[in-house]
């Protein structure tokens, strides 16, 4: 096993290098660069739509390393989808209601083959079964609650990590981490129980999330540097793996909710506070908590620093407290995020 996790790192390293270098000369050449005076950045163009590197790279990666199962066919095939999707979205700014239109039929599609959330269990241990309501189309039957849950946490997912990638390698740094808890949370469980189920189940899930660490990360390397960007076709395709890892890892919604907690909230925050305006809840904006700092005067190191100092240690929540204290712990992450918010709206107004 110990192998095997090297020959992922080295292989993914370097296939995610290899890529990013030839694909940011290919750019270059080509022009596929962005337009920094849109966004008011001093810089100059770089290359954008470098997604095309998560696609290549896990891909050639999880099909060299993992057992094929329905569920990688399921991955493979609903990332192609999405991510094209996304990119012609790129090239000819959709609106965000046929956007959002899309997101529903991919993600209701996704549930149909049987990556869904079928229970929600409670902080007192009591689990709520979700097979309740249903109907019947062609022999086949639709579980209305469980489609339901799917939709909203896949839309959520996507959502809140769209909104994060204002600034640069915010949304490939928070990846990272989202990706590094599950692998080892799930290290922490393939060592605690030897039943067959779980440990097939936590080496799908332990590849996978190690394999998208190692690509990430060379990515990351230049998205601090500005050389390159993902653009929204690649925070598709993390948010798309996030949200499915987190069903597949036996539905480890509050893992990841407290992993991505200070985004979690703001987007929640974000979204009520559309819906109170009349304005369309998932319309990008400059609403969200690091544009209000930024609003303030802070830096976008200083913001960054505020924020990953606080989510830190709820990184570390995600691993060693049980469902009970996630939960108490996501309250807090409310509480926390209300109050900055606050306090950044009153001294804007002040300003």
């Amino acid at each position: 096993m110990i192998l095997e996790y090297l020959m992922i790192f080295w292989l993914s390293v370097i296939t995610s290098l290899f890529l990013i270098i030839g694909f940011s000369k290919l750019f270059y050449k080509l022009k596929i660069l962005d337009n920094p005076k849109k966004y008011w950045l001093k810089r100059n163009p770089i290359p954008y739509s470098m997604w095309i590197v998560f696609f290549i790279s896990f891909f050639i990666i999880s099909f060299l390393f993992i057992d094929y199962n329905y569920k990688l066919w399921l991955i493979w095939v609903f990332w192609f989808l999405i991510t094209w999707i996304s990119y012609i979205d790129d090239r000819v700014n959709v609106s965000a209601k046929i956007r959002l239109i899309l997101q529903i039929l991919i993600w209701a599609t996704i549930w149909v083959t049987s990556i869904k959330i079928w229970y929600i269990s409670n902080i007192f241990w009591w689990i709520a079964n979700l097979e309740t309501h249903y109907i019947e189309i062609f022999n086949y039957t639709i579980y209305l609650i469980p489609l339901f849950f799917t939709i909203l946490w896949y839309v959520f997912v996507f959502n809140a990590l769209n909104w994060t990638d204002w600034i640069q390698w915010n949304t490939s740094w928070l990846s990272i981490i989202s990706f590094f808890i599950l692998f080892l949370l799930w290290i922490i469980l393939f060592n605690r129980d030897n039943t067959e189920l779980l440990l097939q189940n936590a080496k799908f899930i332990m590849w996978i999330s190690i394999i998208l660490v190692w690509i990430i990360i060379p990515f990351w390397w230049y998205d601090v540097n500005q050389k390159i960007l993902m653009w929204d076709s690649g925070t598709m395709f993390l948010g798309f793996m996030l949200a499915t890892l987190a069903i597949i890892a036996w539905w480890k919604i509050a893992t990841v909710l407290v992993v991505f907690g200070i985004y979690s909230v703001d987007a929640i925050y974000v979204i009520i506070k559309r819906l109170l305006n009349k304005k369309n809840p998932l319309e990008w904006d400059f609403t969200h908590l690091h544009h209000r700092l930024l609003k303030i005067w802070l830096s976008k190191n200083k913001v960054l620093a505020l924020v990953y100092s606080l989510s830190f240690l709820f990184w570390l929540t995600a691993l060693f407290l049980d469902k009970t204290w996630k939960i108490i712990v996501f309250l807090i992450i409310v509480v926390v995020v209300i109050f900055i918010n606050k306090i950044v709206e009153t001294l804007i107004i002040k300003k």
